[in-house]
């Protein structure tokens, strides 16, 4: 909110001027209609005498907040765009979603900022280059990304979960059951996710004394049927391993199948993890031993981190990182008496 001196009004020094809240400011500015006459009018004269422009009409938003998700949105991502969504509205900000291959596919970050209907934008797992979101923040375009692919400077707004803290928790689960060769089904390895829960699980081997083995590493973009086909060569490994760590619970379901077709008895004869903790890994037999993001808190942080960069409120803590959950059901058990 540019000022005659050339900075900026913000939302606070305007409620101190107003003498109300930084939360009724926030929903003056957003053009909600449940404020009071008055309140409005308070808060207007405020914004006037501090040079910062008009908030807008009661019943309209100051912009759209464009969300991308290169994913089709189902299970994990469905539940974080949902979320995102809901809590938009609440803060009465109308979303433009862009999902699937197409929103991979398209290059629109470089316009984002030139676009006048367009305030802010969550960017779920976006697939551009370090470099590109460097010139999107570098443009003073409000943005946050989510579950971010790569690692981002510090001055870049993220959420995301702990993933090696969970990947730590479930490889020290299984280490715990007496297991030692571990296969890892990893996500893809370029993606920093994939990264850090590969780490957690070389964490929790070491701890053990164990060092973990290139043998027992696959690296699959993350579905049932890359984790079926990755779990078959580990399977058929002459050593097979005891135990199986898949990147999500998609993956683990495609390992359930090929654990099924070689007549192997889970857990008795070998245990099986995911991530995620989505509803699929209840419709399982046995039920996913995996780990719980938090889905639902991670589009609402975003949201909430991306309203206070658009009311210029200062963020000192731009990663956000959310506690994950061991949740342990019956796909792991003891090692088996023959490894």
């Amino acid at each position: 909110m540019p000022r005659a001196d050339g900075t900026r009004a913000t939302v606070r020094a305007i409620a101190a001027e107003a003498g109300v809240s930084i939360a009724t400011v926030s929903r003056v500015m957003n053009g909600h209609e449940h404020v009071a006459p008055d309140t409005q009018e308070r808060v207007r004269l405020a914004v006037a005498r501090l040079g910062a422009p008009p908030p807008a009409r009661p019943g309209t938003a100051a912009g759209a907040i464009y969300v991308r998700c290169p994913y089709v949105l189902t299970d994990y991502f469905g539940v974080i765009v949902s979320s995102i969504a809901e809590t938009l509205d609440l803060h009465g900000r109308r979303l433009v979603l862009s999902a699937g291959d197409a929103a991979r596919e398209a290059q629109v970050l470089a316009g984002l900022p030139r676009d006048p209907g367009i305030a802010g934008a969550v960017l779920i797992v976006p697939p551009e280059p370090e470099r590109e979101l460097e010139a999107l923040r570098a443009a003073d375009f409000p943005f946050v990304v989510v579950d971010p692919r790569t690692p981002l400077p510090r001055d870049i707004a993220s959420v995301s979960a702990a993933n090696l803290t969970g990947a730590r928790s479930l490889t020290g689960h299984l280490v715990g059951l007496g297991h030692r060769r571990i296969g890892v089904i990893g996500g893809p390895s370029d993606w920093l996710a994939s990264q850090h829960r590969l780490a957690g699980h070389t964490a929790a081997l070491a701890e053990a004394g164990v060092l973990p083995s290139a043998e027992l590493l696959r690296s699959i973009e993350p579905t049932a049927e890359w984790g079926y086909g990755a779990a078959c060569e580990l399977l058929d490994l002459p050593q097979r391993p005891t135990a199986l760590v898949a990147f999500n619970d998609k993956a683990a379901v495609g390992a359930l199948r090929a654990a099924y077709e070689r007549g192997l008895r889970v857990p008795h004869d070998l245990s099986i993890t995911g991530f995620d903790d989505i509803d699929l890994s209840r419709s399982t037999v046995p039920q996913l031993t995996t780990v719980r993001q938090p889905l639902e808190e991670m589009g609402r942080m975003a949201v909430s981190l991306l309203v206070r960069l658009l009311d210029r409120h200062t963020v000192d803590t731009l990663h956000v990182e959310l506690s994950t959950h061991l949740v342990l059901r019956g796909s792991t058990g003891p090692v088996p008496n023959t490894a």
